[in-house]
């Protein structure tokens, strides 16, 4: 990135904003003690750096209809750039990966799936994981149920 510093006031901008996305500046000056022009111009430089890269809403899946989550660990067959890049290319381009990690280990990725059913998870599977070539091994945990969730981090 640049050589900006985040110092106090930006980590509580941050910290507040990842608890409500939708507070007002006016309320983060208020709850930072300062003034409404300089929170603006903060948030506005936090944003322009990728310090804070989309404000969304999170929704209550479970009010909207049933997923099927499951975590596929990732083996490769060998670990050239050229099979990390199409591997990594391949994720980008399916919108039920919701997230995928490089891992230490004998696997060499963990992906979050959600898809409707666990019929739909395997047909995922078949079509789009196990027929690339250069995948050697997959292993899925389903998930079973939900304990915790959280979506900020303490800064």
């Amino acid at each position: 990135m640049d050589s900006y510093k985040l110092d106090q006031t930006d980590i509580k901008i941050l910290n507040l904003l990842q608890s409500d996305g939708l507070m007002t500046n006016r309320e983060l000056a208020k709850q930072t003690h300062r003034t409404h022009n300089p929170i603006n111009e903060r948030v506005a430089r936090l944003k322009k750096l990728g310090y804070i890269k989309k404000t969304v809403a999170i929704v209550d899946l479970k009010k909207v209809r049933d997923f099927f989550t499951a975590y596929p660990l990732i083996q490769l067959k060998d670990h050239h750039e050229k099979t990390f890049v199409e591997f990594q290319q391949m994720v980008a381009q399916h919108p039920e990966i919701m997230e995928c990690n490089h891992i230490m280990g004998e696997f060499d990725f963990i992906l979050k799936i959600m898809v409707f059913s666990s019929n739909d998870y395997n047909r995922f599977l078949r079509e789009n994981i196990t027929p690339l070539t250069y995948i050697s091994k997959v292993q899925s945990f389903p998930v079973l149920a939900e304990i915790k969730k959280e979506t900020t981090y303490k800064l």
